[in-house]
């Protein structure tokens, strides 16, 4: 199993933390290594537990360190994958557009999500290999309807032609960083503290208390 990288705080601004999930086959590894090595190869071999790369980026004037975790889609590494998906500050649930089942699982994993995962956990679905559009049997509406209907953004991705890849992390991170920095400036308020001024026409509490300690 992986082991967590650094956590040096010389050289970036915000850590960001993101995972990958989806069937296995769907792409997920691929997509990693384009965006991390701007590199695809067809012959990768599937991910065996859990792995992860690291990237900085810029992000609206600040270095944003993006450490994506990147998980294996069988059934017999999930009790390993979920263990990870609490530290998570956002989620990209992938899908193969020309596999209809990695599409219908995605409720699936979005169940997990809601499980095991951060109830702030930023999400965005993302269907891949769209460069092979003739074998394609998800459609780009099917994609955005399950988006819209859970809320969260949709993209369609091909690892193989870097179509949208670096618009699909820089997208995350940049959501992710939003909302981390109204978190904090939310947290640096100062308490206010709300005065009620009495009602002339209701009775005063004390008043009746001391009146009938008197009787």
């Amino acid at each position: 199993m992986a082991a967590a990288p650094s956590r040096s705080r010389g050289d970036y601004d915000h850590l960001i933390k993101l995972l990958l999930i989806g069937d296995s086959g769907v792409g997920k590894s691929c997509l990693l290594l384009r965006f991390s090595d701007d590199t695809f190869t067809t012959s990768f071999i599937t991910t065996i537990g859990i792995d992860f790369k690291v990237r900085t980026v810029e992000l609206d004037g600040k270095r944003v360190k993006l450490q994506i975790w990147d998980t294996a889609g069988q059934e017999r590494f999930r009790t390993i994958t979920t263990a990870y998906y609490r530290g998570a500050m956002g989620i990209l649930l992938v899908y193969d557009v020309t596999d209809e089942s990695s599409f219908n699982n995605i409720r699936n994993w979005i169940r997990n999500i809601e499980q095991h995962a951060s109830d702030n956990v930023n999400k965005i679905l993302v269907g891949n290999k769209v460069d092979m559009d003739a074998k394609r049997v998800v459609s780009t509406a099917q994609g955005q309807k399950l988006a819209d209907e859970y809320g969260i953004k949709f993209f369609e991705t091909s690892a193989k032609t870097n179509q949208n890849v670096e618009q699909v992390f820089f997208t995350i991170a940049r959501d992710i960083k939003q909302r981390l920095t109204e978190t904090v400036a939310a947290a640096a308020e100062p308490p206010t503290i709300q005065i009620s001024r009495p009602d002339p026409d209701q009775p005063n509490p004390t008043s009746r208390w001391s009146s009938c300690c008197n009787t």
